[in-house]
C-alpha cells in the first residue's frame, strides 16, 4: 500500500504541476530576479501548491480519518499553505508570515504533536514538563524556515526535502509506524513528481507555497516518528534535517556577527557559497544532495550503531560540518581555524 500510495501521488504531482504553472502566470504570482536570486528571467511560482494537492489527495485514500492526529495535521497543513499562497502574491511581511507559522503549528501541538521527552545515552531520559509545547512550535516553526532558507537553487529544497523524507519514512518502517511512513512516502511522491519540473533548469519554483509546507510536514513527522528511538533520539530528525539547520544556523551566525536583523537576507547562504567556489548551478544542487544524503547515512547509523558508534559517529559529524564551513565560507572567508591548523602542521612537517 505504501508504495502504491507513493506512485499515485508521484504521477497526480506530475499532471498537476504545469497546471498549476499556467495558474500562477495568470494570476500574476511570478518570482523576479533581483540581486540575491540566481535566476534571470521571470519564473512562475505556487508550485507547492501541486504537492498539496497531491498530498492532501493522498491523504484522503491512504490514511483513515481515525487515525491519530489526522485532522489538526491536515488543517495546520493547510493553514500554512494559504500562508505560503498568499505571499506568492502579495509577498506578505516576515511579521505575519511568523505568526500564521505560529498558529498553524500550534494547531498541531495543542492537539497533542508533542516533543514530550528525549531519550538519552546509558538509558536516561530529559522530560521537557511544561516546556514541551514552545520547545515543539520552535522545532516545527525552526525547520518550516530552514526548507524555506534553502529554496534557493533549481531543485534544491525539492531534493533535500525528498532525501530527508526518505529516511525518516524508511525507519518509520523498520520501526513499525504505519502512519508516519505512509504520510512521509505520500509526501515523498508528491514532492518527487514536482521535482521533474523543478530541477535545473526549472519551469517552475515551488514558491514559498511549496518551502513552508515542505517545512511544515517534515518538521511535523520528525516530531511524530522519533520519540522512541533509544539512543540520541534529539539528534536523528537534527541529522537527517542536517543540510537546511546547518544552513539556517550559520546564517543567523553569521548576521549576529555583522550585527544585522536575523530576518535581513543576504547571500552567502551554502548554495550561494558554493556557486561563488566556481560550481555550476547543477553541480552546486548534487554536491548539496550528496552532504544530505551523508547525514542521512549517519542518522540511520544512530538508530542502529552502539552507544560507542554513536559517539564516533557524532563527533566525525562535528568535525565534517567545520570543514564543510570552512571551507565554503558559510560564516566568512577569513574564519578557517581547523584548515589553519592542518596546514600549520604539514608545514612544520
Amino acid at each position: 500500500m505504501i508504495y502504491i500510495a507513493l506512485a499515485l501521488c508521484f504521477v497526480m504531482s506530475v499532471f498537476l504541476t504545469p497546471l498549476v504553472k499556467k495558474l500562477a502566470i495568470q494570476i500574476g504570482a511570478v518570482d523576479k530576479p533581483n540581486y540575491r536570486k540566481v535566476h534571470t528571467k521571470l519564473m512562475p511560482r505556487l508550485g507547492g501548491l501541486a504537492i498539496y494537492v497531491s498530498f492532501m489527495v493522498g491523504i484522503l485514500f491512504f490514511q483513515p480519518m481515525a487515525a491519530s492526529y489526522y485532522w489538526p495535521i491536515l488543517i495546520g497543513a493547510t493553514i500554512i499553505t494559504a500562508t505560503g499562497i498568499l505571499d506568492d502574491i502579495f509577498e506578505l511581511s516576515a511579521k505575519i508570515k511568523l505568526l500564521l507559522q505560529i498558529v498553524a503549528t500550534s494547531v498541531v501541538v495543542l492537539n497533542g504533536v508533542v516533543i514530550e521527552f528525549i531519550n538519552l545515552p546509558f538509558g536516561n531520559t530529559l522530560e521537557f514538563g511544561y516546556m514541551s509545547i514552545p520547545i515543539t512550535i520552535l522545532w516545527i516553526v525552526g525547520i518550516t524556515n530552514a526548507i524555506n532558507l534553502i529554496d534557493g537553487l533549481d531543485g534544491l529544497a525539492a531534493g533535500v526535502s525528498s532525501i530527508a523524507l526518505l529516511t525518516i519514512s524508511g525507519l518509520a518502517i523498520s520501526m513499525g509506524d504505519t502512519f508516519v511512513a505512509v504520510m512521509g512516502f505520500i509526501l515523498l511522491g508528491s514532492t518527487l513528481g514536482f521535482l521533474l519540473y523543478n530541477f535545473h533548469p526549472a519551469k517552475i519554483f515551488m514558491g514559498d507555497t511549496g518551502a513552508l509546507f515542505l517545512g511544515y510536514m517534515i518538521g511535523v513527522i520528525s516530531v511524530l516518528g522519533f520519540k522512541e528511538i533509544t539512543v540520541f533520539s534529539l539528534i536523528v530528525p537534527i541529522t537527517i534535517l542536517g543540510v537546511p539547520i546547518l544552513d539556517t544556523t550559520f546564517a543567523i551566525i553569521r548576521r549576529i556577527i555583522q550585527r544585522k536583523p536575523l530576518s535581513a537576507p543576504d547571500k552567502f547562504h551554502l548554495h550561494h557559497c558554493l556557486i561563488n567556489l566556481g560550481y555550476s548551478h547543477r553541480h552546486s544542487v548534487i554536491l548539496i544532495y550528496s552532504i544530505s544524503a551523508l547525514f542521512s547515512i549517519a542518522a540511520i547509523i544512530f538508530t542502529r550503531s552502539t552507544i560507542w558508534g554513536s559517539t564516533i559517529t557524532f563527533f566525525a559529524l562535528i568535525i565534517l560540518v567545520e570543514i564543510i564551513v570552512e571551507l565554503t565560507g558559510l560564516i566568512g572567508k577569513s574564519y578557517k581555524p581547523l584548515l589553519n591548523l592542518f596546514q600549520a602542521n604539514r608545514l612544520r612537517k
